[in-house]
């Protein structure tokens, strides 16, 4: 789920702990990055030296990351998601596709950097998909316009809170 001031992203409590990990670690790699960077440096003219831009690519990539995690941490709401019978973000959704239940998909409706807790398919709440069942029920019926254009239809046959 994409996140500013205003939004939160849920998190499982084990997705919480690895992001934040992974944070603690690209920040303790700072002084490695700039010392090799600096290393670099003093290995001659700037203009040609690849190692240098290369290591200059490689910290913005790192800095990029921070920030992007401290944001999500920042404004992440953790804990287990709500038992409700309305979807919300942390909720398991079976979905038939145009009526379909044989071409069924279940799915979490939540943030993608859960991902790697679960073995299940994440859909952002922001996606077109997350956006047209978000606050609908079981047995609901609801129609959405994919990214390409296409008018989709989905019954809601099924949902149940996430456990990690």
């Amino acid at each position: 789920m994409a996140t500013d001031s205003n939004q939160s992203t849920w998190l499982t409590q084990e997705a919480y702990d690895r992001l934040k990990g992974e944070m603690d670690e690209l920040i303790a790699n700072r002084p490695v990055m700039a010392a090799e960077i600096n290393a670099r440096r003093e290995e001659g003219d700037l203009r040609e030296n690849g190692g240098y831009h290369a290591a200059k690519e490689e910290q913005g990539k790192q800095e990029g990351r921070i920030r992007q995690l401290e944001d999500l941490l920042r404004n992440a709401k953790v804990g287990e998601a709500g038992a409700s019978d309305v979807i919300q973000i942390g909720t398991v959704v079976t979905v038939a596709f145009d009526g379909d239940p044989d071409d069924a998909e279940k799915f979490l409706l939540g943030s993608r950097e859960i991902g790697a807790t679960t073995d299940l398919t994440v859909y952002s709440p922001d996606s077109a998909l997350g956006e047209a069942i978000l606050g609908h029920k079981e047995g609901d019926t609801v129609s959405y316009q994919a990214p390409g254009g296409m008018e989709l239809s989905v019954k809601i046959i099924g949902t149940e809170s996430f456990a990690a």
